[in-house]
């Protein structure tokens, strides 16, 4: 009976298991990055973000301060504690940086030029050495770390030069590379699915043609056009190259909604004396807003998180970063192992993204379906 029109299928929980298994999955990687975004750099290093509510091992170098050097008979010994004025629990000890944790707590190291080292589970240690001591000696030892996050990742990244400035790039490309594609697409998307013409035919060929184009192949000969207008690595350089990226998306998401919209009220209109002008502004515009937002989602995200054209398009000075060149440019580089610091930069970046999507993700799956059916 699972064929019969109006019945629910016996394997509807295989089908919704297998979207929560692709959901968990996509969102593992961003769990991973977000909980990494408030650890510390070496509890990073020491074990993988799963890891994170329990307790880490890390190796530690402290030096013996010669303050409380004092003589033995023919050693000189040096006495004190690992963690100072502060506890913890050994779990091994080393006399080199090649083998932190060779060593149990309690048990005497054996080092060069007949020294030993001691060192108990409490931290208790004991230094000797038959020659006087003229320099602190290093003490590496292993140690368990009660899980440590804080806000620290983001502090760095918020008070980080220029990351204002950045934010405020960013904003002032992708808001106007939004904006003006949507404007010349609606206008261009309603002459192909209403107006006739010679050659509609073939403007929309090229429009579908021009998807399947990488943008990789224009970046040069359009930055060299731009160079010879006067145009090159600027605000405006970069606001015409998104919006040539973006249109042939943007007129073929349009152009199928509004083939889909009610003929008759069209014509109706047209009978009552109304423009295209009229018809596009008055009725065709508000009826149309699904697909917009649909394409102006896509756009908002493709432009906010672009780097490569970013790169090409605006000068190279710090003063026109966005936030992905600045993250890329100057946070990779001087933190390129600091996966905290990066994992916030990369979270503050989606912020904002990620409020658009939510916003208007109600209308993303209403413009890209529809006109796919009649």
């Amino acid at each position: 009976m699972d064929n019969i029109a109006g019945t629910k299928s016996s394997l509807t929980w295989a089908v919704n298991l297998s979207v929560i298994f692709l959901v968990l999955l996509w969102l593992v990687p961003t769990i991973g990055l977000l909980v990494s975004s408030f650890r510390d750099r070496d509890q990073i290093s020491a074990s993988g973000w799963w890891l994170s509510p329990f307790p880490v091992e890390q190796n530690f170098r402290v030096r013996a301060p010669l303050d409380d050097l004092a003589q033995d008979g023919p050693l000189y010994v040096l006495e004190g504690n690992v963690f100072g004025e502060g506890s913890g629990s050994v779990s091994a000890f080393g006399g080199t940086s090649r083998a932190p944790d060779a060593n149990e707590p309690g048990e005497t190291a054996e080092l060069t030029r007949d020294r030993t080292l001691t060192v108990a589970a409490d931290g208790a240690f004991r230094y000797t050495s038959p020659a006087e001591i003229k320099r602190e000696p290093s003490i590496y030892f292993a140690s368990e770390t009660p899980p440590d996050f804080s806000m620290g990742n983001y502090e760095t990244i918020m008070a980080s030069d220029n990351m204002d400035l950045a934010f405020i790039n960013t904003l002032t490309v992708t808001i106007p590379a939004t904006i003006i594609p949507i404007l010349i697409a609606a206008f261009a998307a309603y002459a192909l699915a209403w107006m006739d013409f010679a050659g509609r035919g073939l403007l929309i060929a090229i429009v579908v043609g021009l998807l399947v184009v990488p943008l990789q192949l224009a970046l040069v000969p359009l930055l060299q056009l731009h160079n010879k207008v006067g145009i090159g690595q600027s605000f405006l350089g970069i606001w015409l190259a998104h919006t040539g990226f973006g249109l042939p998306l943007a007129i073929y998401l349009l152009r199928n909604y509004m083939v889909g919209l009610p003929r008759d009220i069209i014509e109706s209109a047209k009978v009552d004396g109304a423009t295209d002008f009229q018809v596009f502004t008055k009725i065709v515009l508000p009826l149309s807003f699904p697909a917009l937002a649909s394409f102006a989602i896509f756009q908002f995200l493709w432009t906010w998180n672009d780097l490569l054209v970013a790169k090409v398009f605006l000068p190279s000075n710090s003063e026109s970063w966005v936030m992905t060149v600045k993250i890329a440019d100057d946070l990779l580089g001087s933190r390129g192992g600091d996966w905290g610091i990066l994992a916030a930069a990369a979270f503050i970046s989606i912020a904002v993204p990620l409020v658009v999507f939510f916003t208007m993700q109600r209308y993303l799956v209403r413009g890209l379906l529809a006109g796919s059916v009649k």
